[in-house]
């Protein structure tokens, strides 16, 4: 069967329009679901307080970058003397220990040494050890040394030793720090010396 001009572009029309529809017809709908999941993230507290009086009384701040005030050492002076003489070494305590808002145990270390311009800061040395917090702090004390230094102006050997949190609203449990100072064979006659110890706790995690 022959077709004329006029029918061929009519065929060519319904053949197009045949394949739009099978392209429409393979059209398919998508579905979309999503699902979303947050958190809720709260900072514990820490807090690190120190005491000249006891294990378990006189805490209070004494951070100087706060603006604090550093807690005053009272060593004990020998019984024959009002002052020290070379060769005499004093001792005083210094407990520390986490608040009771700390969430987190700590180590303390010691973290540096300041002398003052009395003029005899070089003419002393010093050790600070670590004991038990209801121990005598005198020569006989032991424990872990946590800093020393030739003068009072040096650091040496820092060691760090753990604190502890306390539980149920209490604080942690105490360390005691014992100053040992001893008067070396320099000890200028009728000066003084003055130093600052920093000491800083740093949290572990839970």
């Amino acid at each position: 069967m022959s077709t004329t001009p006029t029918q061929r572009k009519v065929l060519a029309i319904l053949a197009g329009g045949l394949v739009l529809g099978i392209g429409t017809a393979v059209t398919l709908a998508a579905w979309n679901d999503s699902e979303f999941a947050n958190g809720t993230f709260t900072a514990g507290s820490f807090n690190l307080e120190g005491s000249t009086t006891s294990a378990t009384t006189g805490y209070a701040e004494h951070n100087v970058d706060d603006g604090d005030t550093a807690a005053t050492l009272s060593f004990q002076l020998p019984a024959v003397a009002a002052s020290m003489a070379p060769g005499d070494v004093v001792y005083a305590p210094f407990w520390v220990r986490l608040d009771s808002t700390t969430t987190n145990d700590a180590t303390l270390i010691p973290a540096g040494i300041t002398a003052g311009t009395g003029g005899n800061e070089a003419n002393l040395s010093y050790t600070v050890t670590a004991i038990a917090s209801g121990a005598t702090c005198d020569g006989a004390a032991t424990g872990t040394v946590v800093g020393s230094g030739a003068t009072l102006s040096a650091l040496t050997g820092a060691t760090s030793v753990a604190l502890t949190k306390g539980t149920a609203g209490a604080a942690g449990t105490a360390v005691q720090l014992c100053f040992a100072v001893t008067a070396e064979s320099g000890l200028a006659e009728g000066a003084s010396a003055t130093a600052t110890w920093e000491f800083t706790a740093t949290s572990t995690a839970n």
